[in-house]
């Protein structure tokens, strides 16, 4: 049977050789290759639970601490309950990190530290939070490893079922195991999408539990009944321990004298509670005397407050009377003492089938009891919320006042336990004239809550029914929750919609005051270059900016100005970006950080201008300014736009270790608050880390950005083409130039009008490499002429060395090896005077090879280690990977490289030494994770380039070379 939770149970476990043997090899790898996390699945009462202790206990024998808490199916409004059950076992602080710990009890709550005292700071936002529980569970593990087990989280709290898919993506490292148990039919599709993502990999161990035989089941729970007893209750319960044992003890207690049938139903009911289970529970309360049967009802629905206290306030018992109860139920099994004086029932079924035989009216007094008791103790907030709720009806001051400090306190960590203490609050208002901007503020802040949390569609419903009732003299309000409303269906991809409803508020009179119109204004602005280009809305940016400066509204001046920037410069005109970037930045960096809570976007699209234009330094600035501020004030929906700034600039700085961090948060943000198109430029973004950072043709990296491009949908804008240049980009590394080439095709157009203008030489190179591979030297070469010719029309740096490569491509590949050489050489040295660190070392990389073909083998070697310890030091495993294959063409002291040798690129350099090596097309193509026709295609430019017709001939002369 399962064990009540925090508790081991004392009896041997029946069965479950395999399914434990499966453990303990995970206990013996902890820390060395074993699961980050063990997944244990079945039906109710099948043995999760009883599994989960006997892993525990031998955990503990080993030397493993163990943390264990509990979902609970009646606190699914509490954030992170089962975390914080699990905390209260962390009876001492971790000398190494009690700041740490202090910051996590503080949110959690957990039992064992103490309630937070007071609201939790808007700064200790949930992704923050996510990142430093896995910070503490990785010191708590290094003290001879951490198990962290978790029972029925299929009933887990929203803001728990997040944070355990942070921790499942993003395994903690170190000895330190999550085990859960859950019912599968009820566990949240979000959690059960996240396991089966990961079941595949060596991170997650699923165990999904089956009946036990009857020779297990029989032998080890009734070896004293008659053998034919015996298989008539295996028969009802169909190898499910917990409906056995309440058969047997039904047995015993006579059950022919009962009327209890010899073979019962044996079926799953709805619930995954075996049919006929309830009524053999409930027998087991017949022999109850009415005060028992109350504190059983009492305990039930109290759940984690039902402490002598309470239930003695709940039931109207004396101390002694109470424990004369608690002892009975306790000698019945159906009590048991959990953590910190906490009684807790035998089993959650059992909970289950005591809460809902209460009667309502029953509950609502339990509920009313335990506010009371707990305001009296001076409990969070949150605490008494959950009692508030179900015993309030109607109007009730204090009540209201509990529901939204409830609210304040989640909102940062836990917005949809937020959404649902503000939904009611709104329950208990009076939808009443008086109280109508009162309701509408409540709305909107439910509004917000709900963004963040996912719920985009429910959050503008909200919104709208906000804008429809809002009085004439609330247009403070009002435009507010327009705004909002156009920003939510931005996030939902509906383009066309936000533009509708900002331009019907534009025009709707009475006319919006200078002051709201800077404010729509702003966010109209922002559909670009999202779905109107940024030439369509020059004019709304210029009388919003006119506006702004005529109230002498810095912020909305400041704005106006970054959006400028933006759109300027992602449309190539650099000289006009430039003076919008220097204007926004002088005001924005002049106005306190108050004054700029509205303009954490205008940050971010400053951020990205400067990035664009190559001032990498005020773009990570600006980038870091926003995220303090966007954090500071709960803007959570507006950090992946901050964090992948951040990351871009490192990607161009080589930085890549710090890259794939902000982009991995920025990621977390954005399946949190559940916008698929935000969600996939987040990952497009994260596709171009995981190239630059990862080996050539690393697979993880392709999978990103397929996931981007699948994630967008039909989309056709400016996220819909980054999403399909990184799919090219990973194709074209991962050595398909077919397939980068139709990517790259798919995200500009025929004309490849759709391609980012201030951009578009960086991925014309790519098409130029695509180009070249697959024998198109036509189209290589215009492509290579319009790179150059739009770089020059930019003149920055990283474009222009672009353009210099595809050139030095074409070069190389008409034999003028000097030319090429002189090309990469130039590309190098205008990288590193713009900082462009990343694209500096790989311009060197491709140079010192031809460099050292053209005679100059001194000069090739050392832009080799020079590009090498750039990329080493900078983390881009895929220049790393270059230098490899560029290694053996760089020595000084080595003969000159013959010119065919240095015509041929990295990749035809692979593909004819395997050819040397006697491999057939098809053994190339998958040791280098290619399709046939690509090596036909590399090997036939090798034979073009190298003269010979047979690869036994290139066989001769690579073994010559």
């Amino acid at each position: 049977m399962d064990a009540a939770a925090g508790h081991d149970s004392g009896s041997s476990l029946v069965g479950r050789t395999a399914e434990l043997g499966l453990l303990d090899t995970v206990i013996d790898r902890l820390g060395q290759g074993a699961p980050s996390y063990v997944d244990i699945t079945g039906a109710a009462g099948i043995g999760k639970s009883r599994v989960m202790a006997e892993f525990c206990l031998r955990a503990r024998r080993r030397g493993v601490t163990v943390l264990r808490g509990r979902a609970a199916e009646y606190e699914r409004h509490l954030p992170f309950h089962p975390f914080a059950d699990a905390f209260a076992d962390l009876t001492d602080r971790p000398p190494h990190a009690p700041g740490l710990s202090d910051a996590v009890s503080r949110i959690l709550g957990g039992r064992g530290a103490g309630p937070p005292p007071g609201p939790v700071p808007a700064t200790a936002d949930r992704f923050g939070l996510h990142r430093s529980v896995a910070g503490l569970l990785a010191r708590l593990g290094r003290s001879g490893g951490l198990v962290v087990a978790l029972d029925d989280v299929h009933w887990a709290d929203p803001a728990s079922l997040e944070l355990l898919d942070h921790l499942v993506r993003h395994p903690v490292p170190g000895p330190v195991v999550l085990v859960t148990a859950r019912r599968d039919r009820q566990t949240p599709t979000a959690l059960t999408a996240a396991l089966t993502r990961e079941a595949d990999t060596e991170a997650v161990l699923r165990i999904g539990l089956a009946p036990l035989a009857e020779q297990e089941c029989v032998e080890g729970l009734a070896p004293d009944l008659p053998r034919d007893r015996a298989a008539q209750l295996y028969a009802a319960g169909g190898g499910n321990p917990l409906y056995f044992l309440s058969l047997l003890h039904a047995h015993r207690e006579n059950a022919a004298s009962r009327g209890t049938p010899s073979s019962a139903p044996a079926g799953i009911g709805p619930g995954e509670a075996p049919t006929g289970l309830g009524a053999l529970l409930l027998d087991e309360l017949a022999p109850l005397t009415p005060s028992q049967r109350r504190t059983l009802e009492a305990i039930a629905v109290l759940g984690d407050h039902a402490v002598s206290p309470v239930i003695r306030r709940a039931t109207g018992r004396t101390d002694a009377e109470l424990d004369d109860d608690l002892d009975t139920l306790a000698r019945r099994d159906l009590v048991r003492s959990g953590q910190a004086g906490r009684m807790v029932l035998r089993h959650p079924v059992i909970r289950a089938l005591v809460h809902e035989s209460t009667t309502v009216r029953r509950r609502v007094e339990i509920h009313h009891a335990a506010a009371a008791e707990l305001a009296r103790t001076g409990a969070p907030a949150v605490e008494q919320a959950q009692h508030v709720e179900r015993s309030v009806t109607t109007w009730d001051p204090g009540a209201y006042s509990v529901l939204r400090q409830a609210a304040e306190q989640t909102a940062s960590t836990a917005p949809t336990s937020c959404a649902h203490w503000l939904q009611a609050a709104l329950r208990l208002l009076p939808d009443t004239v008086e109280h109508g901007p009162e309701r509408r503020d409540l709305m909107l802040r439910r509004a917000r809550a709900l963004g963040v949390a996912g719920g985009l569609r429910e959050s503008r419903d909200l919104l709208h029914r906000i804008i429809s009732t809002a009085g004439p003299d609330e247009t403070g309000l009002r435009t507010s929750a327009v705004v909002l409303c156009a920003s939510t269906e931005r996030h939902l991809g509906r383009y066309p919609e936000a533009i509708a409803l900002l331009r019907r508020e534009l025009s709707r009179q009475p006319e919006p005051s200078p002051a709201d119109r800077v404010s729509i204004g702003l966010e109209l602005s922002s559909s670009a270059p999202h779905n109107a280009s940024y030439p369509q809305m020059r004019d709304e940016v210029a009388r919003t900016l006119a506006d702004a400066r005529a109230l002498g509204n810095e912020a909305g001046e400041a704005g106006a100005l970054a959006v400028a920037a933006f759109g300027e410069a992602y449309e190539g005109n650099v000289a006009a970006a430039s003076a919008f970037a220097a204007q926004a930045a002088g005001l924005l960096d002049g106005l306190p950080d108050d004054d700029l809570t509205a303009l954490c976007e205008p940050l971010g699209r400053l951020g990205w201008a400067e990035a664009f234009l190559g001032r990498f330094t005020d773009a990570e600035r600006h980038a870091d300014r926003g995220l303090g501020i966007a954090r500071h004030s709960g803007q959570i929906y507006l950090l992946p736009l901050l964090l992948l700034c951040k990351a871009h600039v490192r990607i161009q700085t080589c930085r890549l270790p710090s890259a794939r961090e902000l982009a991995d948060e920025a990621e977390d943000i954005a399946r949190g608050i559940g916008s698929s198109e935000l969600l996939a430029f987040v990952l497009a973004n994260k596709a171009q880390v995981r190239i630059a950072a990862s080996a050539p043709g690393d697979p993880e990296a392709l999978a990103v950005a397929e996931e981007a491009v699948a994630t967008m949908g039909p989309n056709d804008n400016w996220r819909a083409s980054m999403a399909w240049c990184m799919l090219g980009y990973a194709a074209i590394t991962g050595g398909d130039p077919h397939r980068a080439r139709d990517a790259l095709l798919r995200a500009g157009g025929d004309d490849l009008r759709g391609l980012q203008p201030s951009m578009r030489p960086l991925f014309l190179e790519l098409l130029v490499t695509a180009a070249l591979s697959t024998g198109d030297v036509d189209s290589a070469s215009a492509w290579s002429e319009r790179a150059h010719d739009e770089a020059e029309g930019l003149g920055l740096p990283v474009q222009r060395a672009s353009a210099m490569r595809s050139a030095a491509q074409l070069a190389l590949h008409g034999g003028a090896t000097a030319r090429a050489a002189t090309l990469l050489s130039e590309a190098a040295a205008l990288c590193a005077r713009s900082g462009a660190v990343f694209w500096e070392a790989r311009s060197l990389l491709l140079a010192a090879p031809v460099t050292t073909a053209a005679g100059f083998g001194t000069r090739g070697a050392a832009m080799w280690e020079q590009g090498r310890r750039l990329a080493t030091g900078g983390g881009a495993g895929l220049l790393v990977g270059l230098a490899e294959l560029t290694r053996t063409s760089t020595s000084p002291t080595a003969s000159v490289v013959p010119p065919w040798l240095a015509s041929l690129t990295a990749r035809e350099r692979q593909v004819a030494g395997m050819v040397a090596e006697g491999l057939t097309n098809q053994a190339i193509a998958t040791r280098l994770f290619l399709s046939p026709r690509t090596v036909e295609t590399h090997l036939s430019r090798v034979f073009r380039k190298t003269g010979v017709a047979t690869r036994a001939g290139l066989a001769a002369l690579m073994a010559r070379s």
